[in-house]
């Protein structure tokens, strides 16, 4: 499978270990400190929203600060500009050129808000308003679907969480993430052979909580964009209030189920599931979970909850790039996309 978006996902490996050994992200995170927020807000657009998802998680969890997604058409469609009193404000962006999610940075720069851009060009818009630019030292990237910058960001975000918590567990952790997401490039083979079967699919359902739940988004956007299969991505936790009642025998599931905190949930779902007979793709390191599955996505044994979906995300990219090849579509450009999307 000759593509610019095999060759970029093949070099996340070495994209990640190149952005460990910035040294920018430790004076980023005392200036976090110093600020002694209540509050992180995030705008970001895309993938760049779903790595701000999981920041949600490690946020809360490691340093117990709430996070929360803005809203940028507030100030851009509907003219109001919110207060960002006691707010650490972060852009997310691959090419830190969309206007929204730049409008949110510049009005918070303007009250005083210490204001964070995480973009892969450190001459853009984004980069250059906010008090503090991380760049994601990702290279260019020439294939639509973001792929090695996504990982980036999740690390960025990873990144700043072990620095804010000064937790050496944790950057013992991220030292072995290269070699964690070469072993998730492992299955790349039996990933193509095996999306075979998902030629004619044109819809399918994502689950994961957690962590995870943004690794469900981005998983699901790659499907969408890649192979045009309408998925549909789902916190275990809210797929009982209702979508359950979509699954009927060979209803396609696509589920992150790592080991943490949130297997077990995962787990009782992925059995009931299977026994109403959906036909079951288990990304997981957990043997209780891949034996459900018809499709066994094996993950690293080694893998700690908190990194898993900068890890668990690479075979699902191999699984949407496949999916993408067996129905022979172009994996570089895919339809009615452009590599910059700008909105307003």
């Amino acid at each position: 499978m000759e593509s610019i978006l095999d060759s970029e996902i093949r070099e996340q490996p070495e994209v990640l270990a190149r952005l460990l050994a910035d040294g920018r992200h430790a004076e980023v995170a005392a200036a976090i400190r110093a600020a002694d927020p209540r509050h992180i807000l995030i705008a970001a657009r895309g993938s760049s929203d779903n790595a701000a998802r999981y920041a949600q998680y490690l946020f809360g969890i490691h340093c117990g600060l709430p996070v929360s997604l803005a809203a940028p058409s507030i100030t851009t469609q509907y003219g109001k500009v919110l207060h960002y009193r006691d707010t650490v404000v972060i852009g997310i962006s691959q090419s830190g050129r969309s206007p929204d999610v730049g409008q949110v940075l510049t009005d918070a720069a303007s009250q005083g808000a210490l204001t964070i851009a995480i973009t892969n060009d450190g001459e853009s818009p984004m980069a250059t308003a906010a008090k503090y630019h991380l760049a994601l030292n990702a290279g260019a990237e020439r294939s639509v679907a973001a792929t090695k910058t996504y990982t980036a960001q999740l690390t960025t975000l990873a990144l700043l969480t072990a620095h804010l918590v000064d937790d050496s567990t944790m950057h013992d952790d991220l030292a072995r993430l290269p070699q964690l997401i070469e072993k998730a490039l492992d299955p790349a083979a039996d990933i193509a052979k095996r999306a075979e079967r998902f030629r004619f699919m044109n819809f399918c359902v994502m689950l994961g909580r957690g962590y995870n739940y943004a690794t469900t988004f981005e998983i699901a956007l790659k499907l969408k964009e890649l192979s045009y299969v309408v998925a549909e991505p789902y916190s275990s936790a809210d797929f009982r209030h209702g979508p359950k009642a979509m699954i009927e025998t060979d209803f396609p599931v696509i589920a992150i189920a790592p080991n943490g905190a949130i297997f077990t949930d995962i787990l009782a779902l992925l059995t009931e599931l299977k026994e109403r007979g959906a036909d079951l793709t288990v990304i997981s390191e957990q043997a209780e979970a891949l034996t459900l599955a018809a499709v066994p996505i094996p993950l690293p044994l080694d893998m700690p909850e908190w990194l898993s979906p900068i890890v668990a995300v690479v075979p699902g990219q191999l699984l949407a790039m496949s999916v993408a090849a067996a129905k022979g579509l172009a994996l570089d450009t895919p339809r009615n996309l452009t590599k910059v999307t700008v909105t307003h």
